[in-house]
């Protein structure tokens, strides 16, 4: 029979630790290499010891972060969601997204939302809020992700970049939240801000 005692214990031990790493949250870097540098991310090798005393080596994926916009109408009474699908070769497939793209070095996040929206689906919108803010893989990656809920809608002709090929469509909330929980979405900023929109909605 299971007892609380142990995790008693380790919860203890991990609020004393998380204690102890408020002191100093970063980490001391005793060397770092710039192992690959692409047009989109590099990779940097680093040595470093973490503010819960830990010595390794870190093999870390630089991004200057990311947009996703959650572009929204109502039609009679329900969110329809605007979902793009395209081939992800890392994938190996065909998947359903929502429009998405890197934020250039020093532009601001919004104006990067309103960029990508327009050149991948054409679409602008009069109403942007930020509704979520997250990592999206922080083990080896330092890549952010803003998502931005765009509302009242104006169609326009999509400008999307020589290697994109894009198909877009507008879902009924209920549907994609069945995509979601049937794998059709299998992509996961696409997961959080659909799921999100469904905790949201009226």
């Amino acid at each position: 029979m299971l007892t609380d005692r142990p995790l008693v214990a380790i919860r203890v031990g991990y609020i004393v630790e998380m204690a102890k790493s408020k002191r100093n949250k970063r980490a001391r870097v005793l060397s770092r290499k710039i192992s690959f540098k692409g047009p989109v991310f590099s990779v940097s090798t680093e040595k470093v010891i973490e503010p819960t005393g830990v010595k390794a080596r870190r093999d870390i994926i630089r991004h200057s972060g990311s947009v996703v916009i959650l572009a929204v109408k109502e039609h009679k009474g329900e969110p329809h969601v605007l979902l793009e699908r395209q081939y992800r070769h890392a994938a190996a497939d065909f998947l359903w997204e929502l429009p998405a793209g890197r934020i250039d070095e020093g532009e601001d996040p919004l104006a990067a939302g309103k960029r990508e929206l327009l050149e991948e689906t054409g679409f602008t919108a009069s109403r942007w809020k930020l509704i979520l803010d997250f990592y999206v893989s922080p083990g080896f990656m330092d890549e952010t992700m803003r998502v931005y809920l765009a509302t009242e809608l104006t169609a326009g002709k999509a400008q999307p970049e020589s290697d994109e090929v894009i198909r877009k469509r507008f879902f009924p909330l209920r549907a994609a939240l069945r995509m979601v929980t049937k794998h059709a979405i299998k992509d996961a900023k696409t997961i959080a801000s659909v799921l999100w929109l469904g905790q949201h909605s009226g």
